[in-house]
């Protein structure tokens, strides 16, 4: 072996090895901002009641998140995990929210902690027609383009399969090459029609071969969220099985 071949494979060996402790370092610094935003003081007190049901720390690193991240949260609601996610991102990354962000913008944006998040696709409309069962998206196109990651949680089930189909496709094209899809949801049984007992649930299935068919590769599933005590019988907000549902937690990443 001549010492030029030698030093050459050593410093390959180095730069390696930095780039491997550098990827390490950042995942252990966004466990340690997750927690952080999981133990603050003015995070309420009924958030933190879900944490071990919901396990937030656990869902978010197998969805892969780095502090360093461009990331958009879909339909945040009352902000659950924006409360996670914008204290994680807020020095180092990005964080977007989009698609009925009406009670965040109103209860959070002003603190301190969510000052650089941004509110997408304000002309979106999300609504649900009079006497129908499921909400329709329109006009979902998220405006941004090359974004690292795009999380939805317990929110799949609320649309019809044209609405699905529309957030599926903006996620597609919001990511850059590469980027991931992370999507949590109340299990359905497979194949199994909606009814009123049964209602706001959807079948893995089905979601799986929606997300692949916007352009998605399927990469991984998780069982944090597995629930035996659930039949997938009820409602999930029936008091039988409330906090304690099924879920099922699906990664994609956009080919």
């Amino acid at each position: 072996m001549s010492k030029l071949f030698h030093v050459v494979c050593i410093l390959a060996l180095s730069v390696f090895a930095a780039a491997s402790f550098a990827g390490h370092h950042e995942k252990d610094d966004t466990a340690v901002l997750i927690k952080k935003a999981m133990a603050a003081k003015d995070r309420p007190d009924g958030d933190k009641a879900r944490d071990a049901n919901r396990k937030p720390l656990e869902t978010l690193q197998f969805f892969g998140l780095e502090k360093s991240m461009t990331v958009v949260e879909l339909i945040p609601g009352g902000g659950w995990y924006t409360r996670l996610l914008a204290p994680t991102l807020k020095n180092d990354g990005k964080l977007y929210i989009a698609y009925g962000t009406g009670r965040v913008e109103e209860n959070l944006l002003s603190g301190a902690d969510f000052k650089k998040v941004e509110v997408l696709s304000k002309d979106a409309k999300l609504y649900r027609p009079e006497g129908a069962r499921n909400y329709v998206l329109e006009n979902a196109d998220l405006g941004v383009r090359n974004v690292d990651m795009v999380l939805t949680f317990r929110n799949y089930h609320n649309f019809g399969a044209e609405g699905r189909k529309a957030m599926n496709e903006a996620a597609f094209r919001a990511l850059k090459k590469g980027g991931i899809y992370g999507v949590v949801d109340h299990t359905a049984r497979h194949m199994e029609p909606e009814t009123a007992e049964n209602r706001r649930r959807l079948d893995p299935v089905l979601a799986i071969k929606e997300i692949e068919a916007a352009g998605f590769e399927f990469v991984d599933y998780s069982d944090l969220h597995y629930r035996p005590v659930d039949k997938l019988e009820l409602e999930v907000g029936h008091e039988d099985v409330r906090g304690q549902t099924d879920r099922w937690t699906l990664k994609f990443r956009k080919k």
